[in-house]
């Protein structure tokens, strides 16, 4: 058959792109081989494929939902921010290099050589490609360096579908905005409108969806009930959700907050056996039942954080009285010291950990070795 492809932009972050692509990618692999595509992704939870690449989180999850392995090609560049506006850039799966914003914008043409490859790739294996752009589609003042919004819509010239998320209110504006904002060339390609995360009377909302189709005269497609998902979130600003879940479960489960907090998804497991909360560095540890520091992408600089904010003390208070974990980078930060060979900050020296384990960590290399793991 002939190669397809469909990009769904969104109005902003967190309005439900990675959801709604997972549910195409589903519909789709009923009858065609499918594989979702997301040209850049700004996460700090990631996946392993299974030759050891690294990728955004979401893409695992579509291709799962499509039937397919995961593979770097669905994913070709990840950004993990560090702080001070510094990301490390993993290429097609593999460390790059740590740039800043404008490092990595004066790039964007090695970019874009790189996610054309990959989109060449995954189009000889599949029928169908479901793409998903970041953030918000108009975001004007990147037009001329962006790959995965504007920039995927003028590589591919594929129909678009536009979602907005009516629980944050402005749905409609927020739609219509986005409208009026996009490039000529890029705007002719929006075929539909979805409407996400409805709570209310469909009735009491038609006559808002007339409009917005007679001003832009583009159809809304659908109209989507806002329901919980049960599967890893993509980045940290679904931990803004989680802040404000109650429950009653009898054990809990202090987080600790770190401001370069990764791949906190290792933790939703446990939101059905416990209450987990997320704390910041100025909140007090309260008394948890057990205390778990996470992954950071900055081991150094969330340990000096943890020192400054006093937080360190408050959680060597409770050793010997609850259990205290440490996932990655919270687990280097348990031990006595760790010596930083200039990969994290640039400056070699050794700084001294929490003291609650007998072990000291080295970062002598800016390679990693990532491998995919199965539990039993």
């Amino acid at each position: 058959m002939e190669k397809k492809s469909v990009l769904i932009l969104g109005t902003a972050s967190h309005v439900g792109k990675s959801s709604v692509v997972t549910a195409i990618c589903r519909i789709l692999s009923r009858k065609y081989r499918v594989a979702p595509f997301k040209a850049q992704n700004m996460s700090l939870n990631s996946w392993i494929t299974k030759d050891g690449k690294e990728i955004g989180i979401a893409q695992a999850i579509q291709a799962k939902a499509a039937g397919t392995e995961p593979t770097a090609d669905m994913n070709p560049v990840l950004l993990k921010p560090k702080g001070d506006c510094v990301s490390q850039i993993i290429l097609l799966g593999e460390p790059y290099a740590d740039k800043s914003a404008g490092q990595y914008y004066d790039s964007i043409a090695e970019m874009n050589a790189v996610l054309e490859g990959a989109l060449e790739r995954l189009s000889r294996e599949h029928d169908v490609i479901v793409m998903e752009g970041a953030g918000g589609a108009a975001e004007i003042n990147l037009y001329e360096r962006d790959i995965v919004n504007v920039g995927t819509a003028r590589l591919t010239q594929a129909p678009i579908i536009l979602v907005g998320d009516i629980e944050r209110g402005g749905v409609f504006a927020s739609l219509y905005g986005t409208i009026a904002l996009l490039p000529d060339d890029v705007r002719k390609n929006v075929k539909g409108f979805i409407i996400n995360k409805f709570r209310g009377d469909l009735e009491i909302l038609k006559p808002g969806l007339k409009q917005l189709e007679e001003k832009t005269g583009i159809p809304v497609l659908g109209v989507l009930p806002y329901f919980k998902l049960n599967i890893p979130s993509e980045d940290s600003v679904s931990l803004e959700d989680k802040e404000s879940t109650e429950t009653k479960k009898d054990i809990e489960i202090a987080v600790i907050r770190l401001p370069r907090i990764s791949n906190f998804t290792d933790f939703e497991p446990l939101e059905e056996l416990a209450k987990i909360r997320y704390v910041d560095l100025d909140e007090e540890l309260g008394t948890p039942d057990a205390i778990m520091i996470p992954g950071t992408k900055n081991t150094v600089n969330d340990l000096l954080d943890l020192k400054a904010s006093g937080m360190a003390g408050k959680i060597q208070t409770f050793k010997g009285k609850v259990p205290i974990f440490g996932i990655c980078g919270g687990y280097q930060m348990l031990g006595r010291t760790i010596f930083d060979s200039g990969i994290e900050n640039g400056v070699e020296a050794e700084f001294e950990g929490l003291k609650l384990l007998d072990i000291g960590t080295k970062f002598g290399a800016y390679k990693k070795k990532t491998i995919q793991v199965t539990k039993k």
